[in-house]
């Protein structure tokens, strides 16, 4: 490894030589460029080099370039710019010139030989080649298109290589035919493909325009609809000052002219039509299931500028109508298409706006008609109240008439959902949600209620939301909340508390002890509920810890005593979680910390009940260890320290410096 480190230095020498002797470096900074270079080689020479290793070298290597470049500019004097200087230039071409490109290429080669698969360290070298017009840059692309064949980006990068640095179509042309054969189902391949072919359409019809044979362009002009509304209202703007004198002979040669037009045909707008619909219906073939690409083919055909790419657009409508009508997402893409002001140019103003706005709704009545599903009714309702968003900004408490519609056509359609049995739980909040920013506060209590008691028994979204309405109602409309009303509210949460397992319920559990927290009462009564629910599911508290959270609300609240008695409480319930054990032994160590005499004592027989039921947590095994390194005696950490690894099957999990 030396000797090759070595070879590879000496082959350094005729740079080195040509930077001091140039006066581009000092000896001592060339000192310090063989030592790095020295280490990053033998970095290079292990047995197993890092992909970073190779980066690191290449960073270094061109901020060295860098430098020899600023600094041979700096060194060159102003001269006028003719023959004889241009000349001088070329021959002041030195062996440093070349040397830190040719390094640069060299450790590439070596890392992309190491790191074939490494698709974006190819993509790096290419990007070098490219940035320095190196030669190389064909040879690595075949290499690349050698071990990534099935990747579509390769094929792109060769054919956008081709494309713009030689204007070479039919290379390019290949190229995507070729990869097209590889990677028949990809997007992007295709898509590229048709947008070359467009842009070579696309630079004919610029060279015909320049050379006075044709006009306009294969780009469509994207004018919004106020530049459109203006035109039209200021069009007399636009006319000529000797439109009097020329009306005449405009009148005379107009009928010639434009019987000249219509017989001339225009190749390039049939080659582009027939350029597209080659293609769409070759990769249409290849992914007759992907809803993506007509959605992208339909973008490119309302960004050119085509005679027949309104006809286009229509067979490719026709062909998504015929593949994807079952789908809902196909339905909510085309309202969403329909809903396109800049599209319309007929109408101005808002009257374009509600226009496309009654296309999409249109559509989206057809699809709940054709598809009745609880995804095709949330689309729709997310577009109505996308649509209300804007009409009615910032002024949320008056409607105009306009907003007034699509708020009954909302209800309207949640209405209508739970009619034919399409409302889901995300739709139920929904609609009792825009019930509450509507202010109808008592619609939507009643239609929590429905809900709760009717179809969504087991929802807890619907549970929490319809507590959280009783409960903002009752301290709304009273400051001390009534011994009745807060019995209802009670009941009504202990029905879903019941109803819910533990972990479903969690915000509402949460909601109920902290609503309840000053009702000493109620609160008794919710931890009854609470002991039940723990008894029935049997302490589970994974990812959510009831009993931990009642603890720590009752230590807040009334003080440790009370949150003593509370936590013996749980602990002596059936398999108390292991959440719990641990809130109450960092309750505990935090007193006994402080200078409390009996919170060691406690710790310690948590820890004793928690390892009777948890004997396998090698975690627990090493925090008790660890409290009584800090606060107990040496002779009662090493008894712990024998207990765990006679009673742990796995003593490995416990290492010598833990225990």
């Amino acid at each position: 490894m030396a000797d090759v480190v070595q070879y590879r230095m000496e082959r350094m020498l005729p740079e080195l030589d040509d930077l001091e002797k140039e006066e581009l470096f000092t000896r001592r900074e060339l000192a310090e460029i063989v030592k790095q270079r020295r280490n990053f080689e033998f970095r290079l020479k292990r047995p197993s080099p890092l992909k970073e290793d190779y980066l690191a070298y290449i960073d270094y290597e061109t901020k060295v370039d860098k430098l020899r470049r600023l600094r041979k500019k700096a060194k060159l004097p102003e001269r006028e710019d003719n023959e004889e200087t241009k000349k001088k230039k070329r021959k002041r071409k030195s062996v440093s010139d070349f040397a830190g490109v040719r390094r640069i290429l060299d450790i590439y080669r070596l890392a992309v030989t190491r790191f074939t698969g490494d698709l974006e360290l190819w993509f790096r070298y290419l990007d070098f080649c490219k940035e320095r017009r190196n030669g190389r840059i064909k040879e690595v692309l075949n290499k690349v298109i050698g071990f990534h064949s099935k990747q579509p980006s390769v094929w792109i990068y060769k054919a956008a290589w081709e494309f713009d640095n030689y204007s070479n179509v039919e290379a390019a042309r290949n190229t995507m035919l070729q990869g097209l054969r590889f990677c028949k189902n990809s997007e992007d391949l295709w898509l590229e493909y048709l947008r070359m072919e467009l842009t070579f359409l696309n630079k004919l019809k610029a060279r015909k325009v320049a050379l006075g044979e044709d006009e306009g362009s294969l780009v469509r002009d994207k004018i919004s609809a106020d530049e459109q509304q203006w035109k039209s209202e200021n069009k007399d703007l636009y006319m000529p000052l000797n439109e009097e004198r020329e009306i005449d002979e405009n009148n005379e040669g107009s009928d010639i002219e434009e019987s000249k037009s219509r017989k001339k045909v225009d190749k390039l707008q049939e080659v582009g039509c027939g350029v597209i619909k080659t293609i769409y219906s070759e990769a249409v073939k290849a992914l007759p299931s992907s809803f993506t690409l007509r959605k992208r083919f339909l973008e490119i055909l309302k960004s050119i500028n085509l005679a027949k790419s309104g006809e286009m657009g229509e067979e490719v409508l026709s062909d998504m109508k015929r593949d994807f009508s079952t789908e809902p997402e196909y339905w909510d893409w085309l309202a969403k298409f329909e809903y396109n002001p800049a599209s319309t140019q007929e109408e101005t103003g808002e009257e374009i706006t509600f226009s496309c706005m009654g296309k999409a709704i249109q559509v989206y009545e057809d699809a709940i008609q054709v598809l009745p599903s609880a995804k095709m009714f949330k689309h729709y309702a997310k577009f109505l109240m996308g649509a209300l968003a804007l009409l009615v900004g910032d002024n949320e408490t008056s409607l105009d008439n306009q907003s007034a519609s699509y708020v009954s056509r909302l209800l309207g359609l949640y209405q209508k959902a739970d009619t034919i049995g399409c409302t889901d739980e995300e739709l139920a909040c929904e609609h009792i949600s825009l019930y509450l920013q509507l202010g109808r506060v008592d619609e939507a209590r009643r239609l929590a209620h429905n809900l709760c008691c009717g179809k969504f028994p087991n929802s807890a979204k619907v549970w929490v939301l319809w507590a959280s309405i009783e409960m903002k109602h009752s301290t709304r409309d009273l400051i001390s909340s009534s011994k009745d009303k807060l019995l209802s509210i009670f009941e009504l949460v202990k029905d879903g508390l019941t109803r819910l397992s533990i972990s479903e319920a969690e915000s509402l559990w949460v909601m109920a002890l902290k609503f309840f927290a000053s009702q000493k009462h109620y609160f008794d009564m919710l931890v009854e509920v609470a002991v039940t629910s723990l008894i029935k599911y049997r302490g589970s508290d994974e990812g959510f810890s009831l009993s931990s959270i009642i603890v720590n609300f009752v230590l807040q609240k009334d003080g440790i005593a009370h949150a003593r008695v509370m936590y013996k409480r749980f602990t002596a319930l059936p398999r108390p979680g292991l959440v719990l054990y641990r809130t109450c032994i960092e309750l505990e160590t935090n007193l006994a910390s402080n200078g409390d005499k009996t919170g060691l004592e406690n710790a310690r027989k948590l820890y004793f009940s928690a390892l009777q039921t948890y004997d396998q947590d090698s975690s627990l095994w090493r925090d008790y260890w660890l409290m009584e390194t800090k606060m107990g005696t040496s002779k009662t950490a090493s008894d712990v320290s024998w207990r765990a690894r006679k009673t742990l099957k796995d003593s490995s999990a416990l290492s010598l410096a833990d225990l």
